[in-house]
């Protein structure tokens, strides 16, 4: 399996011939060569994780395509298909397996709503928390996609979520939001939080590709 990572949240996963597509947002480029679509994961209601443009580009590119997420996700893309998934959901989709962990997003302020959100857990490898430190008990993770800035994120508190699931691999995601300078910082930090368990830390561009 390949994941390419785009920008801010976004996440491409290609595994035989076949593609799944995370959280395209409202800070992601329009992705294109999609032709083997086959599902598209979305974490939460946030603009920066999903946008109609984007859905509207897909499916017609790939008319039909399935797209999962949470409740709030249904509620906030009225007309579109969502599935709803919720914790402790298991799908199969085009040769992926997803697995559903978490239930709420970060608190960003007292004076905001919580909102669902779910991380996944693709094919057994990589998982991707969306705006959550949701650890997923039980599991081994081969590869964290793991945020580096966001309004709800404290550079100490990413670091030991990344030191609570203890990933093999690990990768920066969730980064618009950060200065080059900044972006780097927190990069040396999760790297170091990889690397006391043993794993290693991967410098992943807009573009870049990591085989899993």
């Amino acid at each position: 399996m390949r994941v390419t990572k785009f920008e801010h949240a976004a996440l491409r996963l290609d595994a035989n011939d076949r593609t799944l597509l995370i959280d395209p947002g409202s800070f992601t480029a329009p992705v294109n060569d999609l032709s083997d679509l086959i599902g598209i994961v979305i974490t939460h209601e946030h603009p920066d994780h999903w946008t109609p443009e984007h859905f509207d580009r897909l499916l017609r590119t790939a008319p039909g395509t399935p797209i999962f997420a949470p409740a709030g996700v249904a509620r906030a893309a009225e007309g579109y298909d969502i599935t709803v998934v919720s914790p402790g959901d298991a799908v199969e989709v085009g040769g992926f397996t997803l697995r559903f962990f978490g239930g709420t997003h970060e608190v960003i302020h007292s004076s905001l709503p919580s909102v669902e959100n779910v991380g996944v857990l693709v094919n057994d490898e990589l998982y991707y928390p969306g705006d959550s430190y949701a650890v997923p008990e039980g599991i081994s993770v081969g590869t964290l996609a793991a945020p580096l800035g966001a309004p709800w994120l404290r550079i100490g508190e990413a670091m030991d979520y990344v030191l609570a699931v203890a990933p093999r691999r690990a990768f920066g995601t969730h980064d618009m939001t950060l200065s080059v300078i900044g972006k780097n910082m927190h990069r040396q930090r999760l790297q170091w939080a990889t690397e006391q368990g043993g794993g290693e830390f991967f410098v992943l561009e807009p573009g870049d590709t990591l085989d899993l």
